[in-house]
C-alpha cells in the first residue's frame, strides 16, 4: 500500500513548482552559497530533491550537484528542466531511507522536507538522517530544514497554511496534533497533472530543537546550529522562535 506521500508526488510535476512554499529557490541557493564558501570543488547531494529548483540553481552557479527522490513524476520533471537550462545533474531514484552512497559528498542539502519529517514513523525519520550521513565525507556540511515543533504549541497550523495560498494550489487541513507524538494529522486535497482531484490523510511529524540536536549527534555531527527558516531568505541572524514554521538545521563534522 503505498503511503500519502507517494501518491501526493506520483504525478505532481507540473504543479509542484507552482506551489507557494516552492518559491524561494533563487535566495535559499544565495545563503547555501555563502555557506559554502562558493567552493565550488565541493560534491553536493541534493536529499528529497523534488523537481531539483536547488540542484538545477545550484549547477548553474558551476557546482557538481546529485538529486535524488522518491518520485518518478519529480524527477522526470527535473530531468527537463536541467536539459531546458543547459546543465548537468546527476538524477537519480532512491528512498532516502537506504542509500547508495557511502563519502561520497562533501555537503547534504534536505530542504522543505524533502523526506524527512514526512516518515510514517520516528525510527524511519532517523533512518533518513543516517543514511545522508552515512553519504557524506568523514568532514563534511549538513543543511537542512524542517517543521518546528515549537510553532504548533503557540499557533494555528491552519491559520498559517491559509496565507497566500493561490487557486490552484493544494490545500491541508490539520484535523489534530498529537501532543504526545507532535504529529499533526491533516487533510490534503489537490488537483494532480491530469487534473484529478484527490483528497489523502496526511501525518507528519514536528521536531523541537533539542530532539534535533540530539539526533544528530547520535551520527557524530559536532557542531550543530539551529535557525529560523524563512522563505528564501535563509539567514543566521534568523532566531529561532515560536512563529517560525520551520527551522533550518547547519551541522559539520
Amino acid at each position: 500500500m503505498k503511503q500519502w506521500y507517494e501518491t501526493l508526488f506520483e504525478n505532481y510535476g507540473e504543479k509542484y513548482d507552482r506551489e507557494c512554499f516552492a518559491q524561494g529557490t533563487i535566495g535559499e541557493c544565495d545563503f547555501i552559497e555563502k555557506e559554502l564558501n562558493f567552493n565550488k570543488s565541493l560534491k553536493i547531494i541534493d536529499v528529497g530533491c523534488g523537481t531539483g529548483r536547488h540542484s538545477i540553481e545550484l549547477a548553474k552557479r558551476g557546482y557538481q550537484v546529485t538529486g535524488i527522490d522518491l518520485s518518478i513524476s519529480l524527477l522526470k520533471k527535473a530531468e527537463e528542466k536541467a536539459n531546458k537550462a543547459g546543465v548537468k545533474v546527476d538524477f537519480f531514484r532512491h528512498d532516502a531511507r537506504n542509500l547508495p552512497f557511502e563519502k561520497q559528498f562533501d555537503v547534504a542539502i534536505m530542504l522543505c522536507e524533502g523526506g524527512f519529517p514526512l516518515m510514517e514513523t520516528d525510527e524511519m525519520n532517523y533512518e533518513i538522517l543516517k543514511n545522508v550521513s552515512k553519504s557524506l565525507k568523514d568532514r563534511s556540511k549538513f543543511i537542512f530544514t524542517t517543521l518546528n515543533g515549537l510553532f504548533p504549541l503557540f499557533h494555528s497550523i491552519n491559520e498559517f497554511h491559509t496565507q497566500g495560498i493561490m487557486e490552484g494550489n493544494a490545500t491541508y487541513h490539520s484535523k489534530h496534533f498529537d501532543l504526545m507524538t507532535f504529529r499533526d494529522y491533516n487533510i490534503t486535497k489537490f488537483v494532480d497533472d491530469n487534473g484529478v482531484e484527490k483528497e489523502l490523510e496526511c501525518n507528519e511529524r514536528y521536531y523541537v530543537p533539542c530532539e534535533i540536536t540530539w539526533l544528530l549527534k547520535t551520527l557524530e555531527f559536532t557542531k550543530i546550529e539551529i535557525f529560523g527558516a524563512t522563505l528564501g531568505a535563509f539567514s543566521r541572524e534568523d532566531k529561532l522562535k515560536a512563529e517560525d514554521y520551520e527551522m533550518l538545521v547547519i551541522t559539520e563534522r
